[in-house]
């Protein structure tokens, strides 16, 4: 699918998107929680709708009334013996270590660029827990038995926390006790809190030391009923707010201003650029400003590298961000993909290791772009085309089904022009 979008003002207000970092841990975790779950606000994300098909695949029993998604579990026990997690990089590495609770074989697999990440983390760490694996060379698919049986182990935290946030879950769910997670060099801390905070809600305590040693007790306040409410999205509603800064004066709503979500610090990048705006603490007014350069460090946070790359292409002079290494394993290379697509739309970006150098300030030209399959690329290229000289055209828009299948009707209801 294409989309065109002509430059346009904004105004009005609009609901934050479903968290789907939420959503997808509070699904794995009813999973793990032997009772029903009503999870409140639920997203409808490709990665989502992943999520929701796995929790079924491994034996609960779902079913939907009301805004609310309903979540009956009795433990892991495999109603197939194939998991597919579409595309979703954490779909991937939290449903793994889940399904590996269950002596049962199981194929672990995925679609488009998921089948070129990295996996070789399982390889290197099942079978210290008694898991049998095998990959396809640290690729999908991969075939797996369990069960799981928690130990004290080291793990490499750089490549992604998620990998971290799956043996947190699985270690939990087991009872594990007196069991602890080494971990070096974690990236994208803020994401552990929130998978922290999501098993917390379902009973569980897993404390830590400095995010370096993760301790289990065995403590589980079991309830038979858990209701959870799943948050705004900071990743999905970062793109809002920049269009807000970018055209127009508009109210997002449904945003928690103290949630543990990594992406919530777009707000630190949208001061230091001058943006104009009211933190409440259910929504964010924010208005057209006049906007200056920034230095911000996306290290903790890189999913908002694409809607910064969108701001720091109108503010004056050159904007510095750091965290561009963490950039590799996305949907794309974002940071070479979003160099490329937005070089057709006049902006210059330079790559230096870890530092991402944006030109600003200068016209934004009318341009056919392309998302590269990548949700977060083809939100950024639309949410510069509000203030482009021209029409902009984005090819394979449909990418945003991944995490925010309602971003063009949003900003159509924004004012936006679409098309």
């Amino acid at each position: 699918m294409n989309v065109t979008i002509t430059p346009s003002f904004l105004v009005g207000q609009i609901e934050a998107p479903a968290s789907k970092s939420c959503m997808q841990r509070a699904v794995a975790a009813a999973l793990l929680h032997k009772g029903v779950t009503y999870i409140q606000n639920p997203g409808n994300s490709n990665d989502d709708l992943a999520a929701i098909d796995n929790c079924k695949k491994l034996g609960a029993i779902l079913s939907q009334k009301d805004n609310q998604l309903i979540i009956e579990s009795r433990g892991i026990y495999p109603k197939d013996n194939i998991l597919d997690c579409g595309e979703s990089g954490l779909g991937i590495r939290m449903f793994t270590p889940i399904a590996a609770l269950s002596p049962e074989k199981l194929t672990i697999t995925g679609s488009g660029s998921l089948k070129m990440r990295p996996m070789n983390f399982f390889d290197e760490i099942f079978p210290l827990l008694g898991i049998q694996i095998s990959s396809q060379d640290g690729r999908l698919p991969l075939q797996i038995q369990g069960p799981l049986q928690p130990r004290s182990i080291e793990v490499d935290g750089s490549l992604s926390s998620q990998f971290l946030t799956g043996l947190l879950m699985a270690f939990a769910a087991s009872g594990a006790n007196e069991v602890t997670i080494d971990v070096k060099d974690l990236k994208s801390k803020p994401y552990i809190d929130l998978t922290l905070a999501v098993l917390s809600s379902f009973g569980w305590e897993v404390t830590h030391k400095d995010h370096r040693q993760f301790i289990f007790s065995g403590k589980y306040d079991y309830k038979e009923a858990i209701h959870y409410k799943v948050e705004g999205d900071w990743s999905g509603a970062a793109f809002l707010l920049v269009a807000g800064a970018l055209a127009g004066d508009i109210v997002v709503m449904g945003l928690d201003p103290f949630s543990t979500q990594a992406d919530k610090a777009v707000l630190g990048a949208l001061q230091n650029a001058g943006v104009q705006m009211s933190i409440q603490p259910d929504q964010i007014e924010i208005k057209k400003s006049t906007l200056m350069a920034f230095h911000f460090d996306a290290t903790e946070c890189p999913d908002l590298f694409p809607p910064l790359v969108a701001l720091a292409s109108f503010c004056n002079g050159t904007t510095a961000i750091t965290g561009a290494l963490r950039l590799t394993h996305k949907e794309s290379n974002r940071a070479l993909t979003l160099q490329e697509e937005f070089s057709k739309l006049g902006v210059k970006i330079t790559i230096q290791d870890d530092l991402m150098l944006i030109e600003g300030g200068k016209t934004v030209k009318s341009a056919v772009t392309n998302s590269h399959h990548d949700h977060r690329i083809a939100m950024a290229c639309a949410v510069a085309a509000l203030r482009a000289e021209g029409d902009v055209t984005i090819e394979a828009a449909d990418a945003i089904r991944k995490s925010y299948p309602d971003f063009y009707n949003d900003m159509r209801q924004l004012g936006a022009l679409i098309k």
